[in-house]
């Protein structure tokens, strides 16, 4: 009697299923005696040792509280010291219901007895009737005394438990060691029953399924005209008889295959041709397939063009960006947005390149999308001339206002009441604002309209940012901010204004100063690839709501809250400008009460050199 496929595959499965029914049974037991060996480190001494350590961790933070106190930051000292009193009973608890060892328990009620001692004497040392003298020496005989014990208690009862669960720890090896040599034994055994039954499946089955792949590769390489051979009645027989009704249905397809694909076409070249930006298809072999009207008359790309012979400089380091990071790509930089004429009408367009993927998430093409931003360049033009133009006009009465002001304040047009000079000199610091905002405005227009003077030149990455950070270390250290550089030794040189970017570094110092509390950190970092320098700036402060991130670099934004004297919202507009200008992106990263990193990126210098040199 010949076997069905299913009898031979019941057959074959059915042994390995025996095999591994016998292997993970005995797994089972195994693992379930190690695991109570294991469960018996975590039940009775695991608690016992995390109790401890929040223990300690949270005797120091109340130690530090009440140095706080006798240093006089009394706020922050009895915010630390309630806050880690809970945390202290809270573990202490924890240990008094999880007593498991002899001596475990009298251990533990001396830390309660000597906790409560140290809570009362808390009050005496920190008392601030009394003069600072007799506190520190109540700190010093009474309440340090009190913190040794209770952290030398704690330590032994941690010893303890450690000490417990490194028995039990022994203990669990030598039963893993058995059941592991248990295991060798059966797995040995079990391949070699396995091994004799994939031999045996593998002659029934496997011969007729390779001669079955052969001729479906041969299918899928064109050959539809190939006939499987079947010389069997079983499962296999009937997928060969199968394989063999689908190759004359994909005979029937591929005759109109050819036909639908043209009308496909025609009707997406149709309904391209009625977008109103100019958009392209281009597969990864870098052909256009096909594109709107409006992408042919201003970019020339037809249907059928090869982009790497296009007079388009920036459109094939887009195609391999977006083929490389799998995600939608818009540049950015001097460069861009892009300035064509189309009938003799200048237009100004933006590059998006968008990779188009298959069910498995493979790019299959590229879509090229030009947004036509005149009108919103048109707009912005005439913002700028406003802005530069309101500027120039304010800036002359501006300065008669100052000096005005300035002259009164000598008292050289006579003498001042003290309720006079402080609207003065209230007027004074107002005016200088205003300056300040004015000459920004001016500044920013000037890097906009390409009319600012860049002394560009190849300057150390390290000079350059030891500088910046320098005239910040002692307004860091008067605020209780730390400030922390960390450059590689081997940073190369960026080609760049020193004193342009001296401005970058100056706001993004000042910015992480004013938002970053005493005991802070703000630190200074960089790092270079084959193109750029990135230099980081980042804090420890209250961070910036993640809803505004993308916000921040706008003209006159700010972050609703601040304090009023935050400034006029111009800084990181500048610093965007100009790191721009220098052909760079700047970005920023932040979580709320955990700080921000802002990251700009200058260009290499022997990079520069390497662009010009191959012009």
């Amino acid at each position: 009697m010949m076997l069905g496929l299913r009898q031979k595959l019941s057959l074959g499965f059915g042994g390995l299923l025996a095999i591994i029914i016998v292997i993970g049974g005995h797994s089972v037991i195994l693992l379930s005696q190690l695991g109570d060996s294991i469960d018996v480190i975590l039940r009775e001494n695991y608690r016992s040792v995390i109790a401890c350590q929040q223990m300690k961790e949270a005797l120091e933070r109340i130690d530090s509280g009440v140095l706080f106190l006798l240093l006089g930051y009394e706020q922050e000292g009895l915010k630390q010291i309630n806050a880690n009193e809970s945390d202290f009973e809270k573990a202490l608890q924890v240990e008094l219901n999880n007593i498991t060892l002899p001596g475990e328990g009298e251990k533990a009620h001396q830390l309660k007895d000597f906790f409560m001692q140290y809570k009362s004497t808390i009050k005496d040392a920190t008392n601030p009737s009394l003069a600072a003298d007799v506190r520190r020496t109540n700190y010093f005989t009474k309440l340090l005394p009190l913190f040794e014990q209770i952290k030398t208690t704690a330590d032994d009862v941690l010893q303890m438990n450690q000490q417990n669960m490194g028995d039990a720890n022994d203990h669990a090896r030598r039963r893993a060691a058995s059941a592991r040599q248990q295991m060798y034994f059966l797995l040995v055994v079990g391949a070699v029953v396995a091994g004799g039954f994939i031999f045996f499946t593998g002659r029934w089955i496997l011969r007729p399924i390779t001669r079955l792949i052969l001729s479906a590769n041969e299918i899928r390489a064109g050959n539809l005209d190939l006939v499987v051979k079947t010389d069997s009645r079983d499962e296999i027989g009937q997928l060969s008889e199968a394989f063999n009704s689908m190759a004359e249905s994909l005979r029937r397809v591929r005759r109109t295959r050819e036909a639908k694909l043209d009308q496909i076409l025609h009707a997406t070249q149709q309904a391209f041709n009625t977008l109103p930006d100019a958009v392209a298809v281009v597969d990864l072999d870098g052909r256009v397939e096909v594109a709107t009207e409006a992408a042919v008359s201003a970019f020339g790309l037809k249907p059928n063009t090869q982009i790497q012979g296009l007079s388009l400089d920036w459109i094939l380091p887009l195609f391999n960006t977006a083929l490389k990071n799998g995600a939608s790509v818009e540049p950015s930089g001097s460069r861009f947005p892009i300035q064509r004429f189309v009938n003799g009408e200048e237009r100004y367009f933006r590059p998006r390149a968008v990779p188009i993927v298959d069910r498995e998430k493979q790019a299959t093409a590229v879509m090229f999308i030009l947004s036509d931003i005149t009108q919103q360049a048109q707009q912005d033009d005439l913002k700028r001339g406003v802005l530069s133009t309101v500027s120039h006009q304010l800036k002359t009465p501006l300065t008669s206002v100052r000096m005005a002001i300035h002259l009164l304040l000598e008292e050289d047009l006579g003498g001042l009441t003290e309720k006079q000079a402080e609207v003065l000199i209230a007027a004074e610091e107002d005016a200088e604002r205003l300056h300040r905002i004015l000459e920004d405005l001016l500044d920013i227009g000037r890097i906009e309209a390409g009319k600012a003077h860049m002394d560009f030149q190849p300057v150390s990455s390290h000079i350059l940012a030891l500088d910046a950070a320098e005239p910040f270390r002692s307004a860091c250290q008067d605020c209780g901010v730390s400030i922390v550089v960390k450059l590689p030794d081997d940073l190369p040189e960026v080609w760049a204004d020193p004193t342009r970017v001296s401005h970058v570094f100056a706001n993004l110092f000042s910015n992480a100063l004013k938002y970053t509390d005493p005991g802070g950190a703000i630190t200074l970092s960089a790092g270079a690839d084959e193109e750029y320098v990135r230099f980081s700036v980042s804090d420890t402060g209250k961070g910036i709501p993640e809803r505004y991130l993308q916000t921040i670099f706008e003209q006159f934004f700010r972050i609703p809250g601040q304090e009023s004297d935050s400034g006029a919202g111009l800084g990181l507009a500048i610093a965007k400008e100009i790191v721009e200008a220098h052909g760079g992106t700047i970005t920023a990263e932040s979580r709320e009460a955990e700080g921000s990193i802002f990251t700009f990126s200058l260009k290499r210098a022997d990079y520069v050199f390497k662009e010009e040199s191959s012009i």
